[in-house]
């Protein structure tokens, strides 16, 4: 076996098969968090610099169409930020299903070698216990993590939103806002 797939081996050994799949929801769940970091620092600072200047620039600002215009840019915009909410709620959902699948799976298969011995031992079942109960525990932590910047992205969100607008009303009455 390749040196770099070791590490898969022993997460394997210690959780199932489902560990694995945890570990992948969470790589995607943190790419996708990561993504949205990356997207805010750069693109989104760019695309709101952009939706301010030409604001500016329109001679009518008053009128029900320029004030629809606006607010359909700014809708547009914040829903560039949005995008990948769901997903990540998603997949924070995912984790502990998935880690709840893990353990009655391993359950099953503790009870299934207890059967095949037909004796009681202690500690092989404690042992197994302890595996099964892993992916539960690495699905819970998973979740709570992604539930936390999935929170702290919604009220980024939220705050950009409105100081998108605050922004664009000053740029009105302030020419280098």
């Amino acid at each position: 076996m390749p040196l770099w797939l070791e590490p898969l081996e022993r997460l394997v050994e210690a959780g199932g098969a489902i560990l694995v799949v945890i570990a992948l929801v969470a790589t995607l769940l943190f790419s996708l968090a990561l993504e949205r970091v990356l997207f805010f620092r750069l693109g989104y600072r760019r695309a709101r610099r952009a939706l301010i200047r030409r604001w500016a620039a329109r001679g009518d600002h008053l009128s029900w169409s320029s004030l629809a215009l606006r607010e359909a840019w700014t809708r547009e915009l914040i829903a560039r930020l949005r995008r990948p909410l769901p997903w990540l709620r998603l997949l924070v959902a995912l984790c502990p299903l998935l880690g709840l699948l893990g353990t009655v799976t391993g359950m099953i298969a503790v009870f299934d070698s207890l059967a095949l011995t037909e004796t009681g031992q202690a500690r092989a079942m404690a042992d197994g216990v302890s595996r099964a109960t892993l992916p539960t525990l690495a699905g819970m932590a998973v979740a709570v993590v992604g539930l936390l910047f999935t929170s702290r992205l919604e009220q980024i969100i939220r705050r950009e939103d409105q100081r998108l607008h605050d922004r664009l009303a000053r740029a009105v009455e302030e020419p280098h806002a």
